[in-house]
């Protein structure tokens, strides 16, 4: 379930993706500083809305740094840095390590498991930082796997769960906008796992895997509008959550992603349909 909360670049300024890719860029030092390689593979765009989010939202001092990386060895880049970027790394290898897991005691795949084992020690120090964080992803998940093993067709229900995983990780703090980054995470979060069982349907009926998409996928002549309308509801309430706040720096960069970047796998997935309606 990762690389969903991406932007949309063709819809996007330049100088709004300049922005955006410095706090990419300083996502990827720090897993590497923090984390090593074993972190740094790690990296996905989803947690980059974060700390752009939090960095919106209460503005805190920065460090800007010119960096070469390893996929663009030729040119270098400007990463941004805050004291949400660690907060962001650290989430970040929490979901990788748990989603690790999860593929594994599922789905016995062994490079899964490899994964797991060389993020564990990182995982140790995570823990004992954010313990609060790690048990809400932890105990979450459980409970999402035992529902899928038992073929749970309550969407919302499922959903929820990683709602309430996001809402968790999206609450940074304690105090007057966590309530709102509570909403905002839980409802990002039903959206993404949404989104994740509409985008792989058709391979999960192929492999037999569970998806709560199955029966609709097989059966309803408006799949891919209704599940739309689903997820836009999703998306509907993360949003007005979202507007709520007293966010001014970095709002256009927030909106492409909350309102157009978060729907492209949606788009890329009924374009390269048939022409169809499942």
């Amino acid at each position: 379930m990762f690389g969903y909360i991406a932007i949309n670049k063709a819809e996007m300024k330049f100088k709004d993706y300049e922005m955006y890719h410095s706090y990419y860029c300083g996502l990827c030092k720090c897993l590497k500083e923090r984390y090593g390689i074993r972190g740094q593979v790690t990296l996905s765009f989803d947690m980059t809305f974060l700390i752009v989010l939090l960095t919106g939202l209460y503005e805190p001092l920065e460090e800007k740094e010119v960096v070469n990386c390893i996929a663009h060895p030729l040119e270098k880049h400007i990463a941004r840095t805050n004291e949400f970027t660690e907060y962001a790394a650290a989430v970040n290898l929490i979901l990788s390590y748990y989603k690790c897991k999860d593929d594994w005691e599922d789905d016995h795949k062994r490079k899964s498991y490899i994964a797991a084992k060389l993020l564990t020690p990182k995982m140790k120090d995570i823990c004992r930082q954010y313990p609060s964080k790690v048990a809400a992803v932890s105990s979450n998940l459980r409970r999402l796997s035992v529902l899928e093993r038992e073929n749970e067709q309550n969407i919302d229900l499922v959903a929820g769960l990683f709602g309430n995983i996001m809402a968790e990780l999206f609450a940074y703090r304690k105090d007057e906008w966590e309530a709102s980054l509570r909403k905002i995470g839980f409802f990002l979060g039903k959206f993404i796992y949404l989104m994740d069982a509409f985008t792989d349907v058709a391979e999960d009926i192929r492999t037999h895997n569970y998806n709560p998409f199955k029966d609709a996928y097989q059966n309803d002549s408006q799949f891919s509008e209704n599940c739309r309308k689903v997820m836009t509801l999703m998306m509907a309430e993360c949003s007005r959550e979202f507007e709520k706040l007293p966010i001014l720096l970095h709002t256009d960069i927030l909106r492409n992603i909350l309102y157009s970047g978060v729907w492209q796998r949606y788009t890329d997935n009924t374009n390269s349909d048939s022409g169809e309606e499942k």
